[in-house]
């Protein structure tokens, strides 16, 4: 039996970002993986990419994780565009309304994961343990005990679910989850655009759904993310390369001219899902494990670094307090805050979802109005903006312009 304080299930970004937010806490923390990402990167840019927010920026860089970033490959963006197709509405965001250098940053997602483990590196009280898949949770009076799947057993006072989506710990908990299928996939790519970027994202609404342009390092390079009915997002991953490349031209209004594939596409499942519960006695869950939003804003990992960000003050909290860490008392106000927060997104994101639904002449002119006015509102359009850099809401302070 190994014994930690703490036992962080999954890898990922958001499970290495707990464990760099308690490096130097003393506790004894283990975190599991099953595959550790390839460290080489390639030419062309991975498919699955974060628009990380000036909060996520925040939290990295008091992580020791954006020198790794910067190291390697990201691309900031100072604006961002937004119209509907065939419509006069349009809205465009600048950095410059709010005296920042940039909205955010597109980063790829095995990118960040690099860096926060090139963070840990010399962290005596953190464990990497990988490959390390566990099979059995019980959870105790005093501390919970994970099984693996080679037969170790390890115990910790709090057991955190990391593992994305489809979590084993959460279902292990037997923890309820609430989700309904949006309809659409996402379907993700690299493209080169004849026409520069100029740091600007990009998204257009379509009658089929949101198509954003979210640009890269190279100055012609943008990714992808198409929210598309299934049937026509498969449709146009198994299509030729000049078939998609002329489809998707046309459906962003050619904006940067003609785009061009590069690597692989595909399409993924678009699901909401909340966890009734991100606490339970020994278990809590972060991150995707704990709730997944539409991707048309973008948030869904500044969400789980955030998440991240509030758990690890939490448990810093109870530590100075000499309180236990696993008890759900103790846990009570993470789970209060975060969920708040999770389903004031989660609402936001429906509610843009349906604002963009549908093509009748009515609506298109009702949206079209509404975006204009929004544009030409100043303090409204400064709201957006501040939202989209997670500026809003109840900040940790790993992500608040202040001193941890």
């Amino acid at each position: 039996m190994q014994t930690y304080d703490l036992v962080i299930n999954g890898g990922g970004m958001v499970g290495l970002a707990l464990a760099g937010a308690l490096k130097t806490s003393g506790l004894r923390i283990a975190v599991l993986e099953g595959q550790w990402p390839v460290r080489s990167l390639g030419d062309i840019a991975d498919n699955r990419v974060s628009a990380l927010s000036l909060a996520s920026q925040r939290i990295l860089q008091r992580l020791g994780a954006w020198q790794g970033i910067e190291a390697r490959r990201l691309q900031a963006y100072r604006q961002m565009e937004v119209w509907e197709r065939d419509s006069f509405g349009r809205i465009g965001f600048d950095a410059r309304d709010l005296d920042e250098p940039e909205l955010g940053h597109i980063v790829e997602n095995r990118v960040i994961q690099l860096a926060l483990l090139d963070a840990l590196e010399g962290a005596a009280n953190v464990t990497l343990l990988c490959p390390a898949n566990a099979s059995e949770l019980q959870r105790l009076d005093e501390q919970a005990v994970l099984t693996l799947e080679d037969g170790r057993h390890l115990a910790a006072k709090l057991v955190v679910a990391a593992d994305g989506a489809h979590s084993w710990l959460r279902r292990a908990a037997d923890i309820p989850l609430t989700s309904w299928d949006y309809g659409h996939h996402a379907l993700v790519a690299t493209v080169r655009c004849a026409e520069a970027h100029g740091a600007v994202a990009r998204q257009i609404f379509t009658p089929e759904g949101p198509l954003a342009f979210l640009p890269l390092w190279d100055a012609h390079t943008c990714s992808i993310v198409w929210s598309l009915p299934p049937e026509r997002a498969q449709a146009l991953v198994a299509c030729s390369e000049a078939d998609f490349n002329r489809q998707l031209t046309a459906a962003f209004d050619a904006c940067l001219g003609l785009c061009e594939v590069q690597g692989a596409r595909s399409a993924i499942p678009l699901t909401a899902r909340v966890a009734r519960d991100f606490a339970r006695e020994r278990v809590a869950l972060m991150g995707d494990a704990a709730h997944t939003i539409h991707p048309l804003a973008g948030q869904g990992v500044n969400l789980g670094l955030l998440d991240a960000a509030a758990l690890a003050e939490q448990i810093l909290n109870m530590q100075r307090a000499g309180e236990d860490i696993g008890l759900l008392s103790s846990l009570r106000p993470y789970e209060r805050w975060r969920k708040s927060e999770a389903a004031r997104m989660l609402a936001a994101m429906e509610g843009l979802k349906r604002l963009f639904a549908g093509n009748h002449p009515l609506k298109k002119l009702l949206r079209g109005v509404g975006l204009l006015a929004t544009d030409l509102a100043s303090p409204v359009k400064q709201r957006f903006i501040a939202a989209a850099m997670g500026l809003e809401g109840e900040l940790p302070a790993l992500a608040k312009d202040e001193k941890f």
